[in-house]
């Protein structure tokens, strides 16, 4: 039979904080005394809004190979993403 390795180190939260024994019992009494949650705070997940509130729509669409690695050396030649570039394309199309 393979032996087990016994864990020595606390659990971390995602933030990398260690969770002692003595953190995990408060915790515990918390969640027993209950919560109200019309007090709780939304967290947004995610990339946040090219428009600076709200969603962004998302738009996707095919290309060729060659495009595609024209677009991403350009991208690169300029420091930027190739969605970056994708948008200024479109935002020039559709003002012509």
């Amino acid at each position: 039979m393979a032996k087990v390795k016994k864990a020595t180190k606390h659990p971390r939260t995602k933030s990398g904080e260690e969770i002692t024994p003595a953190i995990a019992d408060a915790l515990a009494a918390e969640a027993e005394r209950g919560y109200d949650l019309s007090k709780a705070k939304r967290q947004r997940v995610g990339r946040p809004s090219l428009a600076g509130a709200g969603v962004s729509p998302r738009l996707t669409f095919r290309t060729t190979p060659d495009l595609y690695r024209a677009a991403q050396k350009r991208a690169k030649e300029e420091g930027r993403s190739v969605s970056d570039l994708a948008r200024e394309a479109v935002a020039r199309y559709v003002k012509s």
